[in-house]
């Protein structure tokens, strides 16, 4: 089956009257999360900061639950990066949920010791994202302090990652 294109989809939708139209969306609201997210931000985008705190919780408990270990997905961690990137409006809140990512993967290698090659390089692909982040949206001056405690905080901590940190730190945000 081939999935259908956009062009298909402008012509089913334009073969519908408004209240099918509207019954198609509610009900793609009812049904995906994504979706009641997406709409909910358009109808209240002051409740953006909410939904932050949502997504920084997930990715908190892949490092450090309420209960037990962390299980580390990162393709847990990755997608509510990418879920909160495609309906945040502020890039201040999406920088915030990145730097985040970051310091809980150095945290958690701070208290629990080394881990292993996978998780470095999860977590120093993250850090180079977010410097490139903040210099594109210009908020160096809102994260340059966290961005350089992250390097602080990964000194002497193995894998070479500490070194990865602070070359990617002055490489990109270059003091």
């Amino acid at each position: 089956m081939a999935l259908a294109k956009i062009s298909d989809l402008k012509i089913y939708l334009n073969s519908l009257d408004e209240k099918t139209l509207k019954e198609e969306i509610i009900g793609l609201f009812k049904l995906h999360p994504a979706v009641k997210e997406y709409f909910s931000l358009k109808i209240c985008p002051e409740h953006e900061n909410e939904l932050l705190e949502k997504y920084k919780k997930i990715v908190k408990n892949e490092f450090f639950p309420d209960r037990g270990f962390g299980k580390l997905r990162y393709s847990v961690m990755k997608k509510a990066v990418s879920d909160f990137k495609k309906i945040a409006k502020l890039p201040v809140n999406i920088a915030e949920l990145m730097v985040f990512y970051v310091e809980n993967g150095v945290a958690f290698t701070n208290n629990f010791g080394d881990v292993d090659e996978r998780f470095y390089n999860n977590i120093l692909a993250m850090y180079e994202s977010v410097l490139k982040y903040v210099v594109d949206e210009n908020l160096q001056k809102s994260y340059q302090t966290r961005l350089k405690e992250i390097v602080e905080e990964g000194d002497g901590i193995g894998w070479g990652f500490s070194d990865e940190l602070t070359g990617l730190y002055y490489s990109i945000l270059d003091e």
